[in-house]
């Protein structure tokens, strides 16, 4: 897995009033919806991405309030032909 650093000033932690291990969850699950909501990964990618199961990860976006049916018809019909 590759690791990526960040520079952050202190004060984004307190703002958010989160311990470091849950921004850094925090930051892992926006970049996975927002990333997803683009079309640009898939449900599974953007569950990696976010460190969760599929099916977390599909809780997550109703929490949010996230259409979980992003269809590319394209790429329905890929999975649809390993199917």
């Amino acid at each position: 897995m590759s690791e990526i650093t960040i520079n952050l000033p202190e004060e984004i932690f307190s703002a958010r009033r989160l311990a470091f291990e849950e921004f850094v969850q925090d930051m892992r699950l926006a970049a996975a919806i927002y990333w997803y909501q683009k079309g640009e990964i898939s449900q599974e990618k953007a569950a990696q991405v976010a460190g969760l199961n599929r099916r977390d990860f599909l809780a997550s976006l109703a929490r949010e309030k996230i259409d979980v049916f992003n269809v590319d018809f394209n790429d329905l019909q890929k999975e649809l032909e390993l199917g």
